[in-house]
């Protein structure tokens, strides 16, 4: 049976809102078998940037301790805002056989510098190739040529020329069930690890999200993607993130989407 690391952390988003993360992460915390199932008390307060330029840093570095604690091999994370997976990536005692497929609308690919929020979220892929604050990047980051994107459509200026050398899949590639797992293979890697930001999911699919993306990826699809990727390579670990219900009515009409991801993953 799947661990499941359940991770409310919504100090790395940029959204007005970004406290209904702590919503989503419990209500899908609430369908999952309660013996396989830790729940981190993160911290509540916003935190501070520490003189750096990203949001609430003094939060995301105690978030990543718990992880750190907390983390096996073959943990599902629930997030929470998409750069927990950050955290756990950090967390692994090795990732040079590793590769990272990155299901999300969005780029993250900001830097400080870069960044018009501030929020770690939209650093996160940038700082898993090691690049960014050096607080938060993975040291040794995964290499370019591991990592797979998937459904992204929405990128700020600055993060355009960062794409290169990432191996991206569109939406309509995963209209072949192999194409996810033909990609991950031809990077080398032995293990993977899957990110899902489910804003990465079509608006139809799934309504929970602080920044919807038309023309997104459909959950049968990208299940059925991940279940043949599992197939070909174990998994180190995953993360489903980005689930924000503005009620909790809203949060059931969104639940199955959102199982049948947590089912391909676990």
């Amino acid at each position: 049976m799947a661990r499941f690391l359940v991770v409310p952390q919504w100090q790395g988003s940029p959204a007005a809102r970004a406290m209904l993360l702590v919503d989503g992460a419990s209500a899908i915390a609430g369908d999952l078998p309660r013996a396989a199932t830790t729940v981190l008390d993160v911290p509540v307060e916003a935190g501070e940037s520490l003189g750096t330029g990203v949001r609430r840093l003094s939060s995301l570095l105690r978030t990543r301790e718990l992880v750190r604690e907390a983390l096996s091999d073959g943990t599902v994370l629930i997030g929470g805002d998409c750069s927990i997976t950050v955290a756990a990536l950090d967390a692994l005692p090795e990732r040079d056989d590793l590769a990272v497929v990155w299901c999300d609308a969005h780029g993250d690919l900001h830097t400080p510098e870069s960044s018009p929020s501030g929020a770690f979220s939209g650093m996160a892929l940038r700082a898993v190739l090691g690049e960014g604050e050096p607080q938060l990047a993975l040291d040794s980051g995964i290499a370019r040529d591991r990592v797979v994107t998937v459904g992204m459509r929405s990128l700020d200026d600055a993060e355009i020329e960062q794409v290169d050398g990432l191996r991206a899949l569109s939406v309509s590639d995963l209209d072949d069930q192999d194409a996810l797992a033909d990609a991950v293979v031809a990077t080398g890697a032995r293990r993977v690890w899957v990110h899902i930001d489910v804003d990465v999911l079509d608006p139809s699919e799934l309504a929970g999200v602080s920044d919807p993306a038309p023309f997104g990826v459909r959950t049968a699809a990208l299940s059925a993607a991940v279940r043949r990727l599992r197939e070909r390579l174990p998994l180190a670990g995953a993360t489903i993130s980005g689930f924000a219900p503005r009620s909790p009515a809203d949060a059931v009409d969104d639940l199955g989407a959102l199982l049948r991801l947590v089912g391909a993953v676990a």
